[in-house]
């Protein structure tokens, strides 16, 4: 197990901001009356291992003959698996599957833990897109770890309703395309955004700079392009470096003023035209007047009309 991950283990331990506190307290209230059931804790992991590729044999321990006739499993000794205290006993808390070389798609099955607030699904290898669902899966979650891995397509655009309590969102390091969602903005208890390494396009959301409690952000390595919003200059120049297409404070890269310039060119360039035209309309409503006098007035308003045909070919 590399220093990395059990650096990022230990950190999933110790962090309780308040905001994780608030929704901790929530999650006691709220599931008091059920703590006793645990066949949805024993189906989610079920389902979960299931749905996953494990060809190390990483979760071997994950034996659900053991009791079954009883309907118990002793889940909290599972690897990777961390349960609530005594008196939600075998409801899960967190799932620790970091770095354990799963593969397939998104796990199914997570919506059957319903008290479940930590998923670490990082440095594996799976792929895909996050499912349309994820909020139905994981309404209490508040720290998400995909990072390393080779997931794929957008982020989705409403997130804020899908994880309405996330404090900690890292999708590094896989293949996510498109813009960054706005309503990552609606996100109140953020406290870290981790968006690096991935194929990101698009503006930075000016919106994200109002996260009061947004105390880390990366959206290096990607291909972001237009101005760095104002509110976001607090952050470092590296937590926006790889994007050949931004500019503007932190970085040394001076935004260019094109599309001001621009605007006033085509203005001017309507404004010369519309001169221009006024001016040929008028020349040609006064020489008409002309031709339609050659046409009725006989041989010497013709003539006259000749000359002012020369003037006007000359």
């Amino acid at each position: 197990m590399s220093a990395w991950y059990r650096a990022e283990h230990w950190h999933d331990r110790v962090f309780m901001s308040m905001d994780f506190m608030i929704v901790w307290l929530l999650l006691i209230l709220s599931s008091l009356s059920s703590c006793s059931g645990t066949a949805s804790d024993v189906l989610c992991l079920q389902h979960l291992k299931e749905s996953l590729g494990d060809p190390h044999g990483a979760l071997s321990s994950w034996n659900f003959s053991h009791n079954a006739t009883e309907g118990h499993h002793d889940i909290c000794g599972f690897t990777g698996v961390e349960c609530w205290p005594d008196y939600c006993k075998n409801r899960v808390m967190f799932l620790h599957l970091g770095n354990l070389g799963l593969q397939g798609s998104f796990p199914r099955g997570l919506q059957f833990c319903t008290s479940i607030t930590t998923l670490n699904l990082s440095v594996n290898n799976l792929s895909g897109p996050l499912p349309a669902d994820i909020s139905l899966q994981m309404p209490w979650v508040t720290h998400l770890h995909l990072s390393h891995n080779r997931f794929s397509g957008e982020i989705p655009p409403d997130i804020s309703r899908r994880l309405p309590f996330v404090t900690f969102l890292d999708l590094s390091n896989n293949g996510f395309s498109g813009e960054i969602p706005r309503t990552i903005a609606d996100l109140p208890y953020l406290n870290t955004l981790n968006l690096q390494n991935n194929q990101l396009a698009g503006r930075i959301p000016e919106q994200i700079g109002d996260l009061a409690r947004l105390k880390s952000l990366n959206l290096s390595n990607n291909s972001l392009s237009g101005p760095i919003p104002g509110s976001l200059r607090r952050f470092a120049a590296e937590d926006f470096a790889g994007n050949d297409g931004l500019c503007g404070v932190p970085l040394d890269c001076k935004c260019k003023k094109r599309m001001r310039l621009g605007l006033r060119r085509v203005n001017d360039a309507s404004s010369v035209g519309a001169a221009v035209g006024f001016v040929v309309g008028f020349v040609a409503a006064f020489y008409s007047q002309h031709w339609f006098v050659f046409v009725f007035s006989g041989p010497a308003s013709a003539a006259r009309a000749c000359d002012a045909s020369e003037i006007i070919s000359v």
